[in-house]
């Protein structure tokens, strides 16, 4: 980290990298103990998850009260106000990488016994690939490396075809055992929230890449920039 004439400049700097860091932990074991709540149909467990969610919340004002002392007493410019901007859109999105944690542990308490599910092998591959990309994200923002956030980007396309994947057996497993459609449809909705905190992961990767380059990443669904590659 670049060091300013100021220290008091960058002591908040690092108070603000420190409390994105800690929301990245708390999302990341978030998620991991919801999905042993539903693995383990654990109540208990979920609903200490489902409390916690406070936490991230509570960070999430921190961070926001941190930043706007920080632009109005600093006046940032250049670099670092790109890092305080890019942090305080970090922290909405680890905090809404929390809510789909929470959200995964209520889903757990819907359904009695997950063993007796098949097509269920998947999703806890599903889950390990979600909790590394959030805790590799994290990681790059520390260092502000863009080049691994760029890397993270790509490993999004396997937790959407681990979701396909699940949401084609799980459909399937619904039409020949009837008696599963509710507990089947409570587990496709967890399946969406992991593939959503990949895609949420995907969204602090590219806010590391602006803060440490100043330029955004190509849009890899616009047809123009691709035929231009």
């Amino acid at each position: 980290m670049q060091e300013h004439t100021v220290k008091a400049f960058d002591e908040d700097i690092t108070k603000l990298r420190g409390l994105i860091a800690e929301m990245g932990g708390l999302a990341e074991y978030a998620i991991s103990r919801a999905m042993d709540a539903l693995v383990r149909n654990d109540l208990a467990l979920a609903a200490e998850v489902i409390a916690d969610d406070t936490k991230l919340d509570a960070l999430e004002h921190e961070v926001d009260k941190l930043a706007v002392r920080i632009i109005a007493l600093r006046a940032p410019m250049a670099d670092d106000l790109r890092e305080v901007i890019a942090d305080l859109k970090i922290a909405g999105i680890v905090e809404r990488i929390g809510d789909y944690a929470k959200n995964i542990a209520k889903r757990s308490r819907n359904i009695e016994d997950i063993r007796r599910f098949e097509p269920l092998a998947l999703l806890p591959s599903m889950a390990d690939l979600a909790i590394a990309m959030v805790r590799d994200v994290l990681t790059a923002h520390a260092a502000r490396d863009a080049k691994a956030a760029e890397a993270i980007i790509a490993r999004d396309e396997k937790v959407d075809a681990f979701y396909n994947s699940l949401f084609r057996n799980l459909t399937s497993y619904m039409m020949e055992n009837p008696a599963t459609i509710s507990a089947s449809a409570h587990l496709l909705f967890v399946a969406r929230n992991l593939e959503r905190i990949g895609d949420h992961a995907t969204n602090i990767a590219e806010q590391v890449y602006f803060a440490s380059t100043g330029d955004y990443l190509p849009d890899r669904n616009d047809p123009e920039r691709s035929n231009a590659d």
